[in-house]
């Protein structure tokens, strides 16, 4: 069993990941850590605790994190796509059963990631302060996976950048050049994990407390998508972390050091050094690990297996 600990900011598609990691009993879900990024950090923390009282599991620490990047101000939230709540405002939400922890997340990472997988599904500035910190927990942990990115194709957020690399590129560069193992489940991946309507349907329809709430927190991130895409579906950016988590063999990957631009408009683009350039090492990326990137995935296995934990 995966020692887990996710750091997120919940965020619709954050909630349908940990349903889904709550769900899979290869996954030993012990804390969560919050970060601005969806909503303001105040917000992600509470409804991380909102979550995990939904899902049955208040026996979670959640420890909350920064309330902006490491070297700019934080952006501001996207309630046109989770909602001035950040569950969609499908409704009032029922206020958390208990308090977050008094420690930052960074302590808390700090204490209790050595021996655990990380995932990492909202900007990374967490993980970054975690390093400043304990300089040595790079060695401790057993693995990073990130949802964020796009090696090899357009962001989200911008022409270049994906969101959570674009809402803190400092803490990304950082995160992507320290020692732990680190896989990237980006855009290159993510955009052919879709959600269709009527799959929205089926699982929304369900008799229970985890598929009431995404009842309420999915129509607005469906809207969205439908207007702004054209979508008739919905992304599924960070499950497709908690699938890969589960599956890796449902993904095809590469192995490159990867940059995080911090300069100009491409500002928040992850760059991995492909090797076709004149000097094949170029000194940008020299001395930079290899990250694994996701660039091919099995798109309909992972819509199944996430499907069947969800439901």
């Amino acid at each position: 069993m995966t020692r887990l600990i996710i750091d997120t900011d919940p965020g619709i598609d954050d909630a349908m990941a940990l349903f889904a990691a709550l769900a899979s009993p290869e996954l030993d879900v012990v804390g969560l850590t919050t970060v601005f990024g969806n909503v303001t950090v105040e917000t992600a923390t509470r409804n991380a605790l909102t979550l995990l009282d939904v899902a049955g599991r208040a026996d979670i620490p959640v420890a909350p994190g920064a309330a902006a990047p490491v070297a700019m101000d934080y952006r501001g939230a996207i309630p046109q796509i989770h909602g001035e709540d950040g569950l969609g405002d499908g409704g009032e939400l029922v206020a958390p059963s208990r308090a977050a922890l008094d420690i930052t997340a960074a302590e808390f990472l700090c204490r209790e990631a050595p021996g655990a997988t990380l995932l990492a599904i909202g900007p990374l500035t967490n993980l970054a302060l975690a390093l400043r910190l304990r300089p040595d927990l790079d060695t401790l942990v057993e693995q990073v996976v990130v949802m964020g990115g796009n090696a090899l194709g357009p962001g989200n957020a911008t022409p270049a950048a994906e969101a959570n690399m674009w809402n803190d590129p400092e803490a990304a560069d950082v995160v992507f050049g320290a020692r732990w193992p680190v896989t990237m489940v980006g855009l290159d991946v993510t955009h052919e994990v879709v959600l269709p309507g009527a799959g929205i349907d089926e699982l929304t329809r369900r008799d229970t407390a985890t598929a009431r709430m995404l009842a309420q927190a999915v129509p607005l991130y469906r809207d969205f998508l439908a207007e702004v895409n054209g979508l008739d579906g919905i992304y599924l950016h960070d499950p497709s972390a908690v699938a890969y988590l589960l599956d890796p063999g449902l993904f095809r990957t590469e192995r490159w050091p990867v940059r995080v631009e911090t300069q100009g408009i491409s500002r928040g683009k992850t760059w991995p050094s492909l090797g076709n350039t004149d000097d094949a090492a170029p000194a940008a990326w020299q001395g930079r690990p290899p990250v694994n990137v996701c660039v091919g995935v099995d798109a309909p296995a992972v819509l199944d297996l996430l499907r069947a934990r969800l439901s």
